[in-house]
């Protein structure tokens, strides 16, 4: 099968086309600033990689585009031919907790999920409807970030809230990355020989964005996103845990508007907000430098994991595994060492030469003799909405 897998953005549109024999990536890349003067196309086939420049207009436009240049390539023979199209939508609210065929009742069940995915949604539907307008023929999946976690107890997905404002608006813990997790929880399981059911993780996605999730028998049953993508960990530019009545302090004695606190928490926070720099890798290098805030923000960020990876302990009960993914998550030796440091009574233990190793794959970082395996897991969101789109359709 030929699966298509494209990530709208508001934007910019992201693209895979994989063949489901053996999963091989035929070509990929990413289509940006869409509505611009100097929009930029850029395709992968093989080792090779081109450029191109142009204006495009709309996603309408910018799909006519990418699918141009797939058949152009040779990548398939006209887009016609095409087995399938999965779609990553952000938020699926309590609608969906598995991918689903798109159709017109989808579609409006995606609609109504945008008050609760502001900025994401809407370019995720732009992309959905020009496709299913461009290839009428060609069966359509929807795969959500939040689906993943739809599977949590209600002691973790409800807030300590009135119940109107659940039933009325719902105001709940919904968690994001889920099809992240979904897919190094499966690919750890694999490698430590477990049936995903018997297995019990925490998994640590660290990127610009990042989140930690509980996974019980191969079901998150808890995750540190909540209603947005804001609550939890420090990320590149959101703050993650805040006092809830910071946002009321700061309109009442700092004069902010309501959407100036929310731009601020979104935007300027995080390790920004900390020491300036959103990137991991700046940060490290500020710190080595002798920037103390770089260091105070290296120091928030490890206390911050170190307290969920507590807390998910203490929900399991069990862990057969720590995983680490992201670019963060993938990348970091400092980060993960730092994170698992004084963690030994608990079972978890690094093994410093495999924790610095450069390597490629799933691999073990533990210490000999450890309880808990700490595990590096490389994520790959387009192959887990690929096989979703697929495992579907079969």
């Amino acid at each position: 099968m030929k699966i298509l897998v494209l990530n709208s953005g508001s934007s910019s549109i992201k693209f895979q086309l994989f063949d489901s024999d053996g999963w091989r990536v035929v070509a990929a890349g990413m289509l940006s600033r869409i509505g611009e003067p100097d929009g930029e196309l850029t395709l992968r086939r093989g080792d090779g990689e081109e450029t191109r420049a142009g204006r495009v207009a709309d996603h309408h436009q910018g799909l006519e585009t990418i699918f141009r240049a797939l058949a152009g390539c040779g990548a398939v023979r006209a887009v016609e031919d095409l087995d399938a199209v999965g779609h990553r939508v952000v938020h699926g609210g309590e609608a969906f907790r598995e991918p689903v065929r798109i159709d017109d009742a989808v579609v409006a069940a995606i609609r109504e999920t945008i008050a609760l995915a502001p900025l994401h949604n809407p370019a995720n539907l732009d992309g959905i409807e020009v496709a299913r307008r461009l290839l009428p023929a060609v069966p359509q999946v929807a795969v959500f970030d939040t689906a993943f976690h739809q599977t949590m107890p209600p002691a973790a997905y409800r807030y300590a809230l009135p119940q109107r404002l659940y039933r009325d608006h719902r105001v709940r813990r919904y968690g994001f990355h889920g099809t992240s997790h979904r897919y190094v929880a499966a690919e750890a399981a694999r490698f430590l020989g477990l049936p995903p059911e018997q297995c019990n993780l925490i998994s640590l996605h660290l990127g610009n964005g990042a989140s930690a999730c509980a996974i019980e028998g191969g079901r998150s049953v808890d995750t540190s996103m909540g209603m947005t993508p804001l609550e939890g960990l420090v990320m590149g530019t959101r703050s993650g845990d805040i006092d809830p009545a910071i946002p009321f302090y700061l309109q009442r004695e700092a004069g902010m508007s309501p959407a100036r606190v929310e731009s601020l928490l979104n935007r300027e926070s995080g390790l920004t907000g900390l020491c300036g720099a959103a990137d991991m890798r700046q940060v490290h290098r500020l710190a080595q430098a002798g920037d103390d805030t770089a260091r105070l923000a290296l120091e928030v960020t490890v206390h911050r994991l170190k307290k969920y990876l507590g807390a998910y302990y203490a929900v399991l009960g069990r862990v057969d595994a720590v995983v680490f993914t992201g670019g963060i998550g993938e990348n970091d030796a400092w980060l993960r060492a730092a994170v698992c440091q004084g963690l030994e009574r608990l079972g978890i233990g690094l093994a410093a030469a495999a924790n610095r190793e450069s390597a490629t794959g799933v691999r073990d970082i533990s210490a000999a003799g450890s309880a808990v395996r700490v595990l590096v897991v490389p994520t790959d969101e387009e192959l887990e909405i690929a096989r979703q789109t697929r495992s579907l359709l079969d």
